[in-house]
């Protein structure tokens, strides 16, 4: 594929998952829920949740730019596919319950990769490791798995997420035309980040 073929569908496929998030949120929600799934699968999924509803991720996004949300739309993919990818015929199920989803998330993901580049992707993809040791309003994860009151809370929460979310198609189209636009925001972001480790 050609790096404008590559680019225009990664402004496609982005522009979908950002329009998407609040309404993906609820399929991690459901992963959460579901106990025929490992355990270790829906702590993985849980902190993926918390990371997208919480202001306080690898990228802030609590104003109304739709580059500061394009981070969670990664950040959830990659939870999903490595949680529930490989994961036995209880995962396999549970995918078969989103076809729309996770028929074209492999392919979509490569299309993020080719375009962020390697050192982009890589970086946000390094997180998904952290998401289980993450803790949200003082509780961990394992907190919010395990209590119905925290997970409850945390429900809330993604409600009110998605509430307050700012994307809308109409205006997305209008300021989201060009790959360039994100990728130079989370090359930005990553270097920020390895400075701020450094």
């Amino acid at each position: 594929m050609r790096a404008t073929d590559a680019e225009r569908q990664f402004v496609v496929t982005m522009s979908g998952w950002l329009i998407s998030l609040p309404f993906d949120l609820k399929i991690l929600f459901e992963a959460v829920d579901d106990e025929n799934l490992e355990r270790s699968a829906r702590e993985l999924v849980l902190g993926a949740i918390i990371y997208a509803v919480s202001p306080n991720d690898a990228i802030a996004d609590r104003h109304d730019s739709f580059v500061s949300y394009c981070d969670d739309c990664l950040m959830l993919r990659l939870a999903l596919k490595r949680s529930l990818y490989g994961g036995g015929d209880d995962a396999e199920r549970f995918r078969s319950r989103f076809p729309e989803f996770f028929a074209t998330l492999p392919d979509e993901l490569e299309i993020c990769k080719q375009v962020l580049g390697a050192e982009v992707y890589d970086w946000l993809a390094s997180k998904v490791d952290g998401l289980t040791a993450t803790n949200y309003k003082g509780k961990s994860v394992s907190d919010y798995l395990t209590d119905g009151d925290s997970a409850s809370l945390l429900y809330e929460d993604g409600l009110a997420f998605a509430t307050d979310y700012p994307i809308e198609e109409e205006s997305l189209r209008d300021k989201f035309k060009k790959a360039s636009t994100v990728v130079d925001f989370m090359q930005r972001r990553r270097l920020e980040d390895s400075r701020g480790a450094g």
